[in-house]
C-alpha cells in the first residue's frame, strides 16, 4: 500500500516539474511562486516536523532550530566562498550565478527530501492506515512543489534542461524508493528531524537570497508579488488540511 501511494506522489513530482518546464516567459512569476512555496514549507511543515521528531535542545536552544541555522550557513558559505551570488546589481539587472554545482546540490537536497518523504509513507503505513494515509496526502501535495523547485532551481543555476529534467525524474522516483526502504527498517526519529531542520535553512537561504532577488530582476511587478504571497498561502492551506486530517 505504501509504494501504491509513493507511485501516486511520483505522477505529482512529474507534474510540478512539467509546470515548470511549460511555463514560458512567465519566470518571474513563476520565481515568486517558487520562493513562496519554500517559505511556506519552512515554518508549516519542515520545522514543525522537525521539532516534533527531535525535541532535544542545547542550552535551551531545540536541536533542531541549530540544524536549521547551519544548514543556512551551509549553502551562504559555500555562494561566499566562490563569489557567485551577484544579485541586486544595476538595479535589479539580470545576473547569471554561473555555478551550476549549487543547482545540483539545492536538487540533490530536494530529492533526498523527496526520498524521506517516501520513507515516511512507509513508516506511517506501519503504524497504521490511517496515520499512513494522512502523511500520504501531505507528501502528495508537497511533492508537486518538490519537483516545481527541483527543475527552477536547477536551470537557475545555469544547469542545462536536459540535467534539470534528469534531476526532476530522480526527484519523481525518490519518494518511491523511500517507500520501499520504509517498508523494510526503522529510522530513529531523531535524525530525521536534525536533518529536516538543516533542509529547512537551506531552502529559507535559497527563497530569500536567490529566487526572491532572481523573481524581481528587472520585473519588480506585482504580479511577482502576488505569486510569492499565493504560495506561501497554499502551503499554509496544505498545513491546515494536513492537521485536519
Amino acid at each position: 500500500m505504501a509504494i501504491l501511494v509513493a507511485l501516486v506522489s511520483m505522477c505529482s513530482t512529474l507534474i510540478g516539474g512539467l509546470v515548470a518546464v511549460r511555463i514560458g516567459d512567465r519566470k518571474h512569476a513563476v520565481l515568486g511562486l517558487a520562493a513562496g512555496v519554500m517559505l511556506g514549507v519552512v515554518p508549516f511543515d519542515l520545522l514543525p516536523e522537525a521539532l516534533e521528531q527531535t525535541p532535544q535542545s542545547i542550552a535551551g536552544v531545540p536541536i533542531a532550530l541549530v540544524a536549521a541555522v547551519v544548514g543556512f550557513l551551509t549553502i551562504h558559505i559555500i555562494e561566499r566562498a566562490v563569489a557567485i551570488h551577484t544579485a541586486h546589481e544595476f538595479e535589479f539587472g539580470a545576473h547569471t550565478h554561473g555555478f551550476e554545482s549549487v543547482g545540483l546540490l539545492a536538487a540533490g537536497g530536494l530529492i533526498f527530501h523527496s526520498t524521506l518523504d517516501g520513507l515516511g509513507i512507509g513508516l506511517s503505513f506501519q503504524a497504521g492506515t490511517g496515520v499512513g494515509t494522512a502523511v500520504a496526502i501531505a507528501v502528495i501535495c508537497h511533492d508537486f512543489a518538490d519537483g516545481f523547485n527541483t527543475f527552477t532551481i536547477t536551470t537557475l543555476y545555469g544547469n542545462a534542461r536536459r540535467r534539470a529534467l534528469l534531476l526532476l525524474t530522480l526527484d519523481a522516483l525518490a519518494p518511491v524508493a523511500g517507500a520501499t526502504i520504509g517498508t523494510l527498517i526503522r529510522v530513529p526519529p531523531e535524525a530525521t528531524g536534525l536533518y529536516l531542520g538543516y533542509f529547512a535553512g537551506f531552502l529559507l537561504y535559497l527563497a530569500t537570497a536567490d529566487i526572491l532577488p532572481e523573481a524581481h530582476a528587472g520585473h519588480p511587478s506585482r504580479l511577482t508579488l502576488f505569486c510569492t504571497v499565493a504560495g506561501t498561502a497554499f502551503m499554509f492551506g496544505i498545513a491546515v488540511l494536513n492537521h485536519q486530517s
